[in-house]
Order: C-alpha cells, then sequence, then structure tokens
C-alpha cells in the first residue's frame, strides 16, 4: 500500500566487510537517495538471486540501476557509505532485539 511504510535493519551472520556488504549498502544507499518508485523497483531487482550472485562475482552494483534513478547520488552515497551503519545495525539487532546473528524478523508498530 502506499500507506505503508519500510525500514531494514541489517543483522549479518558473518564478519562485516565491503565484499560481503554490497546488497545491504546498496539497499541503504537505495534509500537515502531515491524517491518511491524507483526504490520500489530498484530493490525488486536487487533482491533476485542472480543479482547477488552477480555481485558477489564483482559485477559493480551501478550495472543493476534502473531508468529514472539518480545514479549519480546513489553511487556517492553507496561509495561513501561506511561499514559502521551496518555494524550499528547489526548491535541495536543483537543487544535490543535480542536476535542472533543472522536471524530475522520483522517488527511492527501501526496505528
Amino acid at each position: 500500500s502506499s500507506h505503508t511504510r519500510v525500514g531494514i535493519l541489517n543483522n549479518p551472520s558473518s564478519k562485516i566487510q565491503e565484499d560481503n556488504t554490497a546488497i545491504a549498502r546498496g539497499i541503504l544507499a537505495a534509500f537515502l537517495t531515491q524517491n518511491n518508485s524507483n526504490l520500489k523497483s530498484f530493490l525488486s531487482k536487487l533482491i533476485k538471486e542472480e543479482t547477488a550472485k552477480s555481485l558477489a562475482a564483482g559485477t559493480k552494483i551501478v550495472k543493476f540501476l534502473i531508468p529514472g534513478m539518480d545514479g549519480d547520488t546513489f553511487e556517492k552515497k553507496y561509495n561513501t557509505l561506511g561499514l559502521d551503519l551496518i555494524k550499528t545495525h547489526q548491535m541495536f539487532c543483537q543487544e535490543v532485539l535480542k536476535l542472533l546473528p543472522g536471524q530475522m524478523a520483522v517488527i511492527s508498530n501501526g496505528r
């Protein structure tokens, strides 16, 4: 629904490094730089298994940008997004939400 808000918290099960956080950083950069319609389309493309395999093989994330996205802004944010934000997400998930490393959850706070 257009009245739904979505947020993402990362809770990785492995050590956080640049080479294993491409999708997480791509999602965060898209949330911070794109409008809702481009965000939805990009995330739909980014979460496919083929995309994950391609990124793991070394394909640059900009190859997956969709028409209409602000590619320059996205790329700048993606390249400057540090791993500290993902580490902070991980700490919040494990210390506050009491999730195990890699464990997933859905948190809802609706009216």
